[in-house]
């Protein structure tokens, strides 16, 4: 079956002297995690460009850097695909979640301001208001949520590579929501992290977040393997 045509959206708008090589790099990155990308599309300079509405050069540059970073390599004949992540890269890829998300829960309820905890607790009802079956809704508020959690612990190393890492993860394809009870058991998670926050407790904090993550490991490998079914 053919693959679909990747889309990045409208034309590229640079502020802040951005560089039109780095303006178009960033509009790929957010493309990946908006999903817009998936594992086995294949990217065209000339098709980028076009939708891009820039020259070639900028778009090649961008390419190399994504290829640079393993999230593109090169196709059967022309251009690049989006590439897959194996199992042992799944593996690896929470791990290193596990790790970042438990120290920025630590540092966060360590040193978190009022209104930062307040903005958990707002975010916390949308999550819940959402509807179930748009599992893609879901998926962004929950990234509003730990990326809130990120910026509280106030770790601009942190952050940066939590950023990163959330570029490898929308190369997993579908989003754990779509496990039938990830939304509600994910959103009680949620709740205890808060709480321990609110509390201070940076140990039980980084406790409830790790946890948190490898309950997303399993619900990922339990995607994994329904899709290895449908496909065999």
């Amino acid at each position: 079956m053919a693959r679909r045509p990747a889309k990045t959206g409208g034309s590229i708008t640079r502020g802040g002297g951005v560089a039109l090589g780095e303006a178009v790099f960033r509009s790929l990155c957010e493309a990946l995690q908006a999903g817009n990308y998936r594992a086995g599309d294949r990217l065209r300079e000339e098709e980028v460009a076009q939708r891009l509405r820039v020259s070639r050069t900028p778009v090649r540059e961008a390419l190399g850097r994504l290829a640079a970073r393993g999230f593109v390599a090169p196709a059967a004949g022309r251009g690049l695909i989006v590439r897959s992540l194996d199992l042992s890269e799944v593996l690896a890829l929470y791990a290193m979640r596990e790790l970042m998300d438990g120290a920025a829960a630590r540092l966060t309820a360590e040193q978190a301001s009022a209104p930062a905890v307040a903005a958990l607790r707002d975010l916390d009802p949308a999550f819940v208001e959402a509807p179930e079956p748009d599992a893609t809704a879901m998926a962004k508020l929950n990234r509003a949520f730990h990326e809130a959690i990120c910026r509280a612990a106030r770790n601009r190393y942190l952050d940066n590579a939590s950023r990163e890492l959330q570029d490898w993860i929308a190369l997993l394809g579908p989003t754990t929501f779509t496990v039938t009870g990830r939304p509600l058991t994910s959103h009680g998670e949620h709740q205890a992290l808060i709480e321990a926050i609110a509390a201070r407790d940076g140990d039980k904090a980084e406790q409830l977040a790790r946890a948190h993550i490898r309950e997303a490991l399993r619900c990922r490998l339990k995607l994994q393997q329904r899709q290895e079914g449908v496909c065999s």
